[in-house]
């Protein structure tokens, strides 16, 4: 049994509208109705990467938008997409961007004054 694609595109966009939230799978599952197993073998097999991947991917690109673009703090933006401390914040985007959110702050152009 599989799912049909508009199924996974609305609970991709689901997922997108609820990036300001800490997201668990658990949740994602409750709100989909399927066991968080099969929910995530479908993601897997529809997107090519685990929800949990897909979920931290995009809140880390998000968070690098918003280094950017904004002048907020490092803590009030691991906050804003749900990290647990801006310590493991700080962690998990140096081993995505190879640099300290400070650091890609200060190397990236910023768009605001």
């Amino acid at each position: 049994m599989s799912m049909p694609a508009h199924f996974m595109e609305s609970l991709i966009e689901w997922i997108e509208d609820n990036m300001d939230k800490p997201l668990r799978i658990e949740d994602v599952a409750k709100h989909s109705g399927y066991s968080k197993w099969y929910l995530q073998r479908m993601f897997t097999s529809t997107t090519g990467k685990s929800m949990g991947t897909y979920i931290r991917d995009r809140k880390l690109m998000l968070a690098a938008d918003d280094l950017m673009n904004t002048n907020d703090r490092i803590v009030d933006i691991s906050e804003r997409y749900g990290f647990d401390s801006q310590q493991s914040f700080t962690r998990i985007f140096g081993k995505k961007y190879n640099v300290s959110p400070s650091a890609y702050r200060k190397n990236n152009v910023r768009q605001v004054a």
